[in-house]
Formats: structure tokens, C-alpha cells, sequence
């Protein structure tokens, strides 16, 4: 029984992090109807960033008190913002142009930015795994038949705080409300005095930044990144968005937090060998079975 709620705490760990990248992917789709393949790499990016914010401010082992406050809200800050404007300048250097183009041309063009963000990264790092700077104490919690620690306690609350602020914004915000208008009718959005192009740019801007923070607290909690960490956390990520429903913010963070769980029980039952053709197969058959995903509903294809 303990080792059953061990696995489902830290599935649920790992869930929120692929909770907070799924939320970006499905923003964009839900947008501008583009998988932006790219996403993951901005993720693995915002870790790098944070990462050298934490060798700017001198932090290379665990803190404590006010210092742990400042230093890590800091260098969350700026990862989430470095990767939002680097998000922001992604769309507009590479997708705007496509925008009415064929959907194999924006599609492509996201591999080739990934490729190019992978590039910089390594170029930036090199190629092996990089140590992260235990920062955040990480104290066991024992609650009745659980034992959670402080850093599975970080990773769900910022997934689930930065699901709340989020649907609060497309919801109570007008740049949310421009968001959802861009979303159902892109023309008639800007015949109604929209501006379409900023809208969209604010989209990316909140994905990124969304992809920022999962950087930053998978470093926290793997105390470890790689340039290539991108790859395999973004197809789950996506893997995620399509299981709740692409488009559907709250099923982005559901089947991220699905994803989380099957993964961690598929490693534990069958080996780490197999968790990732587990969550794979789930893929294929949400495709077949159900395309919409979870919580999302068939809608007729505009023309």
C-alpha cells in the first residue's frame, strides 16, 4: 500500500509538469490550430535560463530562510519571462508569415525551430547532463499513510496555482475574451477591432512562460537538465493536451496528470523500459477511439 501511494504521489509529480507544457501546447492549437513542436525545447530552455540565473546570483547548494524566497522567486521570474519573450519571438520570426499557409508548412517550420533550439542549447552547455543547485530544501512530509515532499508539494502547487490564474485570465481579462474570440473566429474577431497579431503574440508570450516555470521546477526536482529533455517531455506533454482534449484548458491539465500517473505505474509494474511505450500506446488509442480527447467535444471544421 505504501509503495501504491508513492508511485501515485510521485505520478502526480511528474503530471504537473507536463500539466504546465501540455497548457501550452493546447493554447496555441486552441489559437492559431498549429502543434507547436518547438514547445518542449522552450521548456528544456527555460531550465538553462534558470540555471544560469542561479550561477548569476551565486547559488550552488541548498538555502534556507529569506535568502530561499528570494533567490528562487528570482530565478523562476526569469525563466518564465525569458522563455515567454522567447516564445513571443519564435511566432513572429517563424510562424506569422505561415499563418495562411498549407498546415504542413508551420508544422515543418516548428521541427526545424526545435532543432535550432536544441542546437543553441548545446552549443550554450555542451552536450552532457548538467547538475542543478539543490536550492529548495526538500524535507519529507508524513501525512497519515503519506510521505510527500516539499519539492512534489512545489510542482503540483505551481501547476495547479498557475491553472487557476490562467482561467481566470482567458476568462475574466479582455485580452482573454480578444483570446477566445481569435479562437472561434479569427476574421470576424478582427472585423469586431481585434487585434489579431497581438493576441496571438500574448498567446505564445503565456505559453512560454508557462513552459518557463515546468524548466524550472523539473530542474528543481530532477536536480538535473539536459539539452535533449526537451524531445521526450514534449511529445508526453503533447500526449497530455490530446488525451484531455487539445484546446481545453482544464483537459490539458487533466491528461497531464494522467499521463504522470501511468507513467510512474507503468515503471514501477514494467520497467522504465517500457513506460514510454505505455503512454505511446495510450495515444494511439485516444486517436482512434476518441480524437477529441477526454473533455473535449467534436466540433464541425470551419471553412
Amino acid at each position: 500500500m505504501h509503495e501504491f501511494l508513492a508511485q501515485l504521489i510521485n505520478g502526480v509529480s511528474l503530471g504537473g509538469i507536463y500539466a504546465l507544457v501540455a497548457i501550452g501546447y493546447t493554447m496555441v492549437y486552441g489559437i492559431v490550430e498549429l502543434i507547436n513542436f518547438a514547445h518542449g525545447d522552450v521548456y528544456t530552455l527555460g531550465s538553462f535560463i534558470a540555471l544560469a540565473i542561479f550561477g548569476a546570483l551565486g547559488v550552488s547548494g541548498e538555502l534556507h530562510g529569506v535568502p530561499l524566497v528570494v533567490d528562487v522567486t528570482l530565478t523562476l521570474v526569469g525563466a518564465a519571462v525569458c522563455c515567454g519573450l522567447i516564445g513571443m519571438m519564435i511566432e513572429r520570426l517563424a510562424y506569422r508569415r505561415l499563418r495562411n499557409a498549407p498546415r504542413l508548412a508551420p508544422l515543418i517550420t516548428a521541427i526545424g525551430v526545435s532543432f535550432i533550439l536544441e542546437n543553441v542549447m548545446q552549443a550554450w552547455k555542451g552536450a552532457a547532463p548538467l547538475p542543478f543547485p539543490a536550492a529548495v530544501p526538500n524535507p519529507q512530509l508524513t501525512l497519515g499513510p503519506l510521505q510527500i515532499t516539499t519539492q512534489q508539494l512545489v510542482v503540483v502547487g505551481l501547476a495547479i496555482v498557475s491553472m487557476i490564474a490562467l482561467h481566470l485570465f482567458v476568462n475574466r481579462t479582455r485580452t482573454g475574451r480578444a483570446m477566445r474570440a481569435v479562437a472561434q473566429d479569427r476574421q470576424a474577431a478582427s472585423l469586431m477591432g481585434v487585434n489579431v497579431d497581438a493576441t496571438i503574440a500574448i498567446t505564445f508570450l503565456v505559453a512560454g512562460m508557462l513552459a518557463g516555470t515546468a524548466g524550472f521546477v523539473s530542474g528543481v526536482y530532477y536536480q538535473s537538465t539536459w539539452f535533449l529533455n526537451g524531445f521526450g517531455a514534449g511529445l508526453k506533454a503533447f500526449t497530455a493536451a490530446v488525451l484531455g482534449g487539445i484546446g481545453n484548458l482544464p483537459g490539458a491539465m487533466l491528461g497531464g496528470f494522467l499521463i504522470g500517473i501511468i507513467e510512474s505505474f507503468a515503471t514501477w509494474k514494467l520497467g522504465g523500459q517500457w513506460s514510454n511505450v505505455t503512454v505511446f500506446a495510450i495515444l494511439i488509442l485516444v486517436l482512434v477511439f476518441r480524437p477529441s480527447g477526454l473533455l473535449g467535444e467534436q466540433v464541425p471544421e470551419k471553412v
